[in-house]
C-alpha cells in the first residue's frame, strides 16, 4: 500500500512549518528529505509517523510496524547495549530468541561495537558506540517502515559509512524516509527520492 501525505500543514503559533505538504510514496521506497536544521523536516516525519498531529491534511497507509531513530538517542542508560536491541524483541523465546541473539551478535560486530562494549550499560559507552545502539535497534526490528532522523549525527565520515553499509541491505523492501541536512549522509542512502523541505514547502530535487 502507498503511503499518502495529502495538503498536511502545521503551525506551532510562530508560522507555518509545514504548509499544504503533499507526497505519494511507492511501498518499498526510500524518500530521502533534505533542507536547512530548523525548517519542518522533523516535524513531517513525527506526522507521517503518528506522534503530531497535523493542523490539516491527513497522512494515510502508514504501516503498523515502525521503526524509529529520533535525532536523540533515546536509550534506557541504566540497561546494556544488547538490552536496548532486544526491547522491541521481548516475545522472542525459544529457538527464535537464539537465532536472533546470534544475529545482533553479528550486527554489533560489523558496526563496530565488541562484546565487551555491548555487555556494558550504555550510559558507559561514547556518544558514536550509543548512536549505533540506537540504529542497531531500530533496524533489527521487525517493521515495515523505518523513520531516520539525522540517523549518522556524531559519527566520523569511517563510522558513517560503516553502518550505512550494514544497514543497506537491510532496508530493501521497507518504506524508509531518512532525514539529513547533509548531502553526505544522503549519499550513503541506495536509491533514494530526494526531496527538499523549506519554506515549509516540499518541492523535489533533480534526479
Amino acid at each position: 500500500m502507498d503511503l499518502v501525505i495529502a495538503h498536511v500543514s502545521k503551525d506551532y503559533g510562530r508560522g507555518p512549518v509545514l504548509r499544504d505538504v503533499s507526497l505519494t510514496v511507492r511501498q518499498g521506497e526510500t524518500v530521502c528529505l533534505m533542507g536547512p536544521s530548523g525548517l519542518g523536516k522533523t516535524t513531517l516525519l513525527r506526522c507521517v509517523a503518528g506522534l503530531e498531529t497535523p493542523d490539516a491534511g491527513a497522512v494515510t497507509g502508514v504501516p503498523r510496524r515502525l521503526g524509529y531513530v529520533f535525532q536523540e538517542d533515546r536509550l534506557c542508560d541504566g540497561m546494556t547495549a544488547t538490552a536496548n536491541i532486544r526491547l522491541p524483541h521481548a516475545g522472542l523465546h525459544g529457538a527464535e530468541l537464539r537465532e536472533f541473539i546470534e544475529h545482533e551478535r553479528r550486527a554489533l560486530k560489523e558496526v563496530g561495537i565488541d562484546a565487551d562494549e555491548a555487555a556494558r550499560p550504555v550510559r558507559e559507552l561514547s556518544g558514536g558506540q550509543r548512536r549505533r545502539v540506537a540504529l542497531l535497534r531500530a533496524l533489527l526490528a521487525d517493521a515495515d517502515a523505518l523513520f531516520f532522523d539525522e540517523p549518522l549525527r556524531g559519527l566520523d565520515a569511517e563510522g558513517a559509512d560503516r553502518v550505512a553499509g550494514f544497514a543497506a541491505p537491510l532496508l530493501v523492501g521497507k518504506t524508509v524516509f531518512w532525514v539529513t541536512h547533509d548531502e553526505r549522509d544522503a549519499s550513503r542512502v541506495a536509491d533514494p527520492v530526494c526531496w527538499v523541505l523549506s519554506d515549509g514547502v516540499l518541492r523535489r530535487m533533480p534526479a
